[in-house]
């Protein structure tokens, strides 16, 4: 079946579907992972989002019920060089095309994928529609320039979850951590229950007053999807929570905290996404090679030095990845510790997280 990429500018790519059946529009992003295709999809943070992988070859592992890292695909539509129909793996339950059709997602082959990644490089993320079958693709470019984009909307309610819940019942005397569901990745949640912690999970409404009702010895801002100016709600609950807990914030999260904090956000060309991004603690001078998914950035400069400082940089771009409170137990990062897809070198983060909390337990009297 014929497939169409259709981007606002005018540019169409074509292929062949191998999943779904119809049109859907999103904005247009590529990843550079070589590797973990199906904890892309399910990743909420694409809620919104078309995704092109760089690497040529997908599909050649399958997919199964346990590499997820959401109840299942959440972007708009997905786009490859050359799908492997034949998986050979041992965990393969299904072939990738079944898995998307079950799922309902469009996904295309046989597009230049190298000429579209160099053609978002130059001009940027942008808004699309992918398509598979009868379309007119001049209708396709038009759809996608009256499509919404990202700017403004607030993706955050598509992908919380609707009632808080327990992840980890952990021991009675466990560090206790309330995590908000922007769009949290599973894997942020087992990190933390291997951990031992006893792990609560709110909705993305929660308030402030909800989170410290459970009387948590740290809060978790997870990542998410979209734009964090258009989930002003979430700004509001970081501020409130500043100075009562611990706070860790981890990709969106780390973009609430720059805002709570009175910083500014920029909209990246074409953002970060990958598992082999270098980032430097510039407190020791360690480089991680990272797992990145974002659009936005906090710019450094709208952030007072005096109160905060930034820990952390992207080593491609010279970017904001990392930032602490300079006497609130307050810190975030702009990358995904808990990977998966990825490197696990910035696993530490979460002892980071734990040193804090223990910290704040001793001076209240409690004991860890």
């Amino acid at each position: 079946m014929k497939g169409y990429l259709a981007l606002e500018d005018g540019r169409v790519f074509e292929g062949e579907s191998f999943a779904a059946e119809g049109a859907n529009d999103g904005e247009i992003v590529f990843n550079t992972s070589m590797t973990g295709y199906q904890e892309v999809l399910t990743d909420p943070s694409y809620k919104g989002q078309i995704v092109a992988m760089t690497y040529p070859l997908i599909g050649n592992y399958g997919a199964n019920a346990d590499d997820v890292e959401s109840a299942g695909p959440q972007v708009e539509g997905f786009v490859v060089r050359e799908y492997c129909p034949y998986p050979s793996n041992f965990a393969a339950e299904w072939s990738l095309a079944d898995y998307l059709i079950r799922h309902d997602i469009i996904a295309l082959t046989e597009v230049d994928t190298r000429a579209l990644t160099r053609h978002v490089r130059v001009a940027g993320a942008m808004r699309a529609v992918v398509a598979a079958g009868d379309h007119e693709p001049d209708a396709l470019v038009e759809r996608a320039r009256a499509s919404p984009g990202l700017i403004g909307r607030d993706l955050v309610r598509e992908v919380t979850c609707r009632e808080p819940y327990v992840f980890a019942e952990g021991r009675a005397d466990a560090l206790h951590v309330v995590v908000y569901d922007f769009g949290v990745k599973l894997n942020i949640l087992r990190c933390l229950a291997d951990m031992g912690f006893r792990v609560t999970v709110l909705p993305a409404g929660a308030s402030a007053r909800d989170a410290l009702a459970h009387e948590p010895d740290g809060v978790l801002l997870s990542n998410g999807p979209g734009d964090p100016e258009g989930v002003p709600y979430a700004v509001e609950t970081t501020r409130a929570l500043i100075g009562h807990k611990p706070v860790f914030g981890i990709c969106l999260g780390h973009e609430f905290l720059g805002l709570a904090l009175g910083g500014r956000m920029r909209k990246l060309k074409f953002g970060h996404r990958g598992a082999n991004h270098p980032v430097k603690d510039l407190r020791t001078g360690e480089i991680d090679i990272t797992c990145q998914n974002h659009s936005f950035n906090v710019e450094m400069d709208s952030l007072d030095p005096a109160e905060i400082e930034i820990t952390h940089v992207n080593l491609n771009d010279m970017t904001a990845a990392g930032l602490r409170h300079r006497s609130l137990p307050v810190a975030s990062v702009q990358y995904h510790p808990e990977a998966s897809a990825g490197p696990h070198d910035a696993r530490h983060l979460f002892e980071t997280f734990k040193e804090m909390m223990i910290r704040e337990r001793g001076r209240s009297g409690d004991t860890a």
